[in-house]
């Protein structure tokens, strides 16, 4: 089956329950809430809402993760980093490893992309790629070579 081009989805979907880990919860009893809203075709980036009531607990990132807040606001805690508040429109990128502990302050809802890091030699080798991409694209033989990366995907 072949995905849309273009996908589109609402902040205001239905938020379906997903709980925080038991162990990672520090204080109180935040429930956690999200909808994923696309999903690349090869499952390495995907959009999602997310939810929580009040509460603290740690989180541990095992993919990149970019956030901005829609609604409420937090306090992040992490290593190397002073504890601070964020709210609405506020954006934060999580490296994969990275551990914060959050305090949620009443509720919170985000929008997040996630995104399973390429390793680096892949990495260097799509940079690679693209480059001459760019290169050829502008010579005359750029349909051709176009067609030929087109065919490639």
């Amino acid at each position: 089956m072949a995905l849309s081009r273009i996908e589109t989805g609402h902040c205001n979907v239905e938020l379906q329950p997903s709980p925080i880990e038991p162990s990672w919860i520090i204080e109180g009893n935040p429930e956690a809430r999200s909808s994923q809203l696309s999903s690349s075709a090869c499952g390495t980036a995907k959009t999602l809402i997310w939810s929580c009531t009040e509460g603290k607990f740690n989180w541990y990132y095992d993919v990149d993760e970019t956030i901005m807040i829609l609604e409420g606001s937090i306090v992040l805690e992490s290593e190397g980093m002073s504890q601070r508040r964020y709210g609405v429109g506020d954006v934060i990128f999580f490296r994969r490893g990275a551990r914060a502990k959050w305090h949620v302050e009443g509720y919170v809802k985000k929008i997040a992309f996630l995104r399973v890091a390429t390793p680096l030699g892949f990495a260097f080798a799509i940079r690679a790629l693209n480059k001459l991409k760019r290169m050829f694209l502008i010579t005359r033989h750029a349909p051709l070579i176009v067609t030929w990366i087109l065919l490639m995907q």
